[in-house]
């Protein structure tokens, strides 16, 4: 999100409702919605040619490196129909399609009317165009089917609009055929969006809400708030207020981004635009949140937001200790523009003070990760990903555990952990090799079912905890890249589950414990002990490794001493003197072992809780 400009830009007329048309571009990763967006942004003329880039609307450097969007865009766009010769303004949100920001997407249907689900020729109906799909009827919203990248050599539009004909419900003839690369069909698109996108309706004379679907933090300008207006009017200098936490700004400037910011008179019925009330505090400006005006206001909250729940846990630690705060503020000003992220402090004997945080999934911590270095240059680590447990002790007192280090040591009566329900879609080839890899992470075949004649739709109930971590890898390589996945949260079953403790020399050391059932225990801790062996350098006396369930070991490694010559000096004599120096110094190898202390290395922490880029990363900052 570029700095909204100080100067004032052209002020746009008020805009009449029936003039107005909100939609968004929904889509599985990699099927040309950004490639969609840009060729409408050139097509309307609010970019020009000589300024046009690839990925227009996405701001961050990672998102052009990686080719995915992570933050939607809204951008408003003018233009005139083919049909009626009318003028209407078109607000177009450009959406992520990965699984985990899924949250991104609901948001952004939440601000329209009508979603155009776009699907690639060359690749057909994929996991998450299902997912975006129902998320975009559950809200009503009018649904355009668009083929995309029709100039490809491998495309197939007849047969790819026949399988989403039978999806939607209409006519192979009503999916509408495009080539993001190229434009053509592109002003087609247009002109159905303003034929079949109802216009937005509210009441213009009422109290005024609008609805936060996303913020960001500009340094210089504070808090800038997105909304989409449902009734009344918001204008400049109006005091507004949160319904929700009750906080009263005065607003100092409102705007359209098209698809640079610029400043307006107001927003009326059915706009989409920005607030700026100057306000430094991120907390101040929740997404999902009501704005309304502090003289005139409404009572009654906007609804169809639902708060993101975190899926996954890891910590994130500065590797200098120093970072610690600039962590912290980094946090604060991320959440603002990243709803789904949720923190809180946490400590560790090995890698000291760190921030526990919650992600949707391993996608989004990673970006998440790497948004923090980037842009705040920190150095972190993160700890290996857990998902959230509740046990149930003996007692009947209930715990949440987020982390290995807070699970009782006390009976345990039962452990329930989180479960999903994965839908895998894959040509109906790999139907053995995902159902057995489905069947090694203890998932349920709910059923099967042909979209056509060579592509599977297969459902699983899975554990959370057996898919967040290399799942999705696996099944691309078994399924040749073909194999997509999305999966939704649909509650908790029991589990037998332990915690596998790592001890050294009788030491538990928290930052190696683990959650895991019971049967992949023993390989946990036997892969644990090894890697450790390898890691921690030799110390004066024979350290063991143990991996330990409760009081029993199930696995054990020893670190050899490291043992000084100290028969270099004994050239020929007696036999006695030798075996006296060696039993001299036996004596002392067993008294150092009784006070001594294991000394484990950072780097040792880092190359066994984290990723080899880690490792790396902490070796050159040494």
């Amino acid at each position: 999100m570029p700095s909204i400009p100080l100067s004032k830009a052209p002020q746009p007329a008020a805009t009449n409702p029936a003039q107005i048309r909100n939609f968004c571009i929904i889509a599985h990763i990699d099927h040309g919605k950004s490639t969609l967006a840009d060729r409408m942004l050139g097509i309307t003329g609010v970019v020009e040619a000589r300024n046009m880039r690839a990925q227009y609307l996405d701001r961050m450097d990672i998102e052009r490196e990686r080719g995915i969007t992570i933050k939607s865009q809204a951008v408003r766009l003018p233009w005139r129909s083919g049909i009626d010769g009318k003028e209407y303004i078109l607000n177009m949100i450009d959406t992520p399609g990965h699984v985990d920001f899924t949250y991104e997407v609901s948001r952004s249907l939440a601000a329209c009317e009508g979603a155009i689900l776009l699907v690639d020729c060359a690749q057909g109906i994929e996991a998450q165009t299902l997912a975006n799909l129902y998320l975009a009827m559950e809200n009503d919203l009018t649904i355009i089917p668009v083929l995309n990248k029709i100039d490809l050599p491998a495309a197939q539009p007849e047969k790819f609009a026949e399988e989403l004909a039978r999806l939607i419900g209409c006519q192979p003839e009503d999916c509408l055929r495009v080539s993001g690369k190229t434009g053509a069909g592109v002003e087609v698109l247009l002109d159905q969006i303003v034929k079949q996108v109802p216009a937005p309706t509210g009441d213009a004379n009422a109290p005024a809400r609008a609805l936060i679907f996303d913020s960001v933090y500009d340094t210089y300008r504070g808090v800038v708030t997105y909304v989409r207006v449902v009734d009344g009017k918001l204008s400049p200098r109006d005091q507004i207020q949160m319904i929700s936490t009750g906080a009263r700004h005065e607003m100092l400037e409102v705007g359209v981004i098209s698809p640079e910011p610029f400043a307006s008179n107001g927003l009326g019925v059915g706009e989409v635009g920005y607030l700026i009330t100057g306000v430094k505090d991120v907390r101040q400006s929740r997404v999902g949140d009501t704005v309304t005006t502090y003289n005139n206001p409404a009572h009654e909250a906007l609804s169809g937001y639902k708060d993101p729940k975190p899926m996954v846990f890891s910590g994130l630690y500065p590797i200098d200790g120093d970072e610690y705060p600039m962590l912290r503020e980094a946090l604060d000003k991320l959440q603002l523009n990243d709803a789904a992220l949720v923190y809180e402090p946490e400590s560790s004997a090995a890698l000291g003070f760190g921030f526990r945080c919650g992600f949707l999934g391993l996608l989004h911590m990673e970006i998440v990760r790497e948004r923090l270095e980037r842009e705040f240059n920190l150095t972190l680590i993160s700890t290996a990903p857990n998902v959230v447990y509740r046990v149930q002790l003996d007692t009947g007192k209930e715990l949440v555990v987020t982390n290995p280090s807070e699970y009782p040591d006390g009976k345990v009566e039962s452990v329930l952990e989180p479960i999903v329900k994965a839908t895998v879609l894959a040509p109906s080839e790999f139907i053995g090799t995902i159902m057995e890899l489905c069947q090694q992470r203890r998932g349920t075949l709910l059923g099967m079912d042909y979209l056509s004649e060579d592509r599977v739709e297969i459902r699983y109930t899975l554990p959370l905890a057996e898919i967040v971590f290399d799942f999705f890898d696996n099944l691309k390589s078994r399924t040749r890249g073909y194999g997509s996945l999305d999966y939704e949260p649909i509650g908790e079953a029991e589990g037998d589950l332990v915690k596998v403790d790592i001890l050294l020399q009788g030491d538990k050391v928290d930052a190696f414990s683990s959650i895991v059932h019971r049967e992949k225990a023993y390989a946990y801790g036997v892969s644990m002990t090894t890697k450790l062996r390898e890691l921690i350098p030799r110390q004066q006396f024979e350290v063991p490794i143990q991996a330990a369930i409760g009081a029993k070991i199930i696995a054990r490694e020893n670190i050899r001493a490291i043992r000084k010559d100290v028969l270099a000096k004994c050239y020929g004599g007696d036999i006695t003197r030798k075996r006296k120096l060696l039993e001299k110094q036996k004596e002392g190898k067993k008294r150092m072992k009784m006070v001594g202390r294991v000394e484990v290395p950072q780097e040792a922490f880092i190359a066994a809780l984290a990723t080899n880029d880690d490792a790396d990363k902490a070796k050159s900052k040494k």
